[in-house]
């Protein structure tokens, strides 16, 4: 599976969003440092769940993190987020 298709499985999963964005943007990375080579290693992501509500931004992220797991996080280099509750 497609490291795109696996940030959006685990998101679905862990907070039913309204919105989902998963924009994989290696292709303006590469040569760069953290370019793997794998075309998978920079995404963007815009989700608006509800179980973002009253949460700090910080809070946010932190829940993203932990929802994609640190084997899936521990092969992207760069993860840029938009977080809404």
């Amino acid at each position: 599976m497609a490291r795109e298709d696996e940030i959006r499985t685990a998101l679905e999963t862990a907070f039913a969003p309204r919105e989902l964005e998963v924009i994989n943007e290696s292709h303006r990375h590469a040569g760069h440092a953290g370019d793997d080579g794998s075309g998978e290693s920079h995404f963007r992501v815009r989700i608006v769940a509800d179980a973002f509500a009253g949460q700090s931004r910080v809070a946010r992220h932190r829940a993203v993190h932990a929802a994609l797991g640190p084997a899936l996080m521990g092969k992207i280099h760069a993860l840029a987020l938009d977080v809404q509750g």
